[in-house]
């Protein structure tokens, strides 16, 4: 197991960890997502909404909340993908989540500002309703887990 590993942590550990880091005057930005097959998307992205705090806490979905909004996935396992996270410079927290959408998590961290994808509106952005700042991020076009998995079945 990497040194990384230290990053991934209970919802009540990043709770404590959060709440000291505010008390220090950090800022504290939020995103969440599957993460399955790490791509040059996701790090832009995640650089990205770095630049918006001085914290990035990642909520990652668990296998069970994988399998239910995509059927047939995860391709990688929780533990992996959170591993895979934590190795990247922008992320400084990783949480996983058992739930359909990280709201409960959102509401434990209460982070000072919430990042989603270009592609929600910010009225749709599960946690909108408990940040002082909803952002949005846009993606690399043509780049996300859905293609790279097609163009391997493609090749196959």
């Amino acid at each position: 197991m990497l040194i990384t590993m230290n990053k991934v942590m209970s919802r009540n550990d990043l709770q404590d960890a959060v709440a000291r880091l505010k008390r220090e005057g950090k800022k504290v930005v939020f995103t969440n997502g599957c993460f399955d097959i790490i791509h040059i998307g996701h790090v832009r992205y995640l650089t990205e909404a770095k630049k918006l705090g001085d914290i990035l806490v990642v909520g990652l979905n668990a296998d069970s909340s994988v399998s239910r909004i995509k059927p047939g996935r995860p391709v990688n396992p929780e533990n992996e993908r959170a591993e895979v996270l934590s190795a990247l410079c922008a992320v400084d927290y990783v949480s996983i989540f058992d739930e359909d959408t990280p709201y409960e998590l959102i509401k434990t961290v209460r982070p000072d500002v919430l990042v989603k994808g270009a592609d929600w509106d910010v009225k749709d952005i599960v946690g909108a309703d408990l940040v002082k700042e909803v952002r949005t991020i846009t993606f690399v076009k043509g780049v996300s887990t859905t293609e790279i998995i097609k163009r391997i079945q493609e090749k196959g």
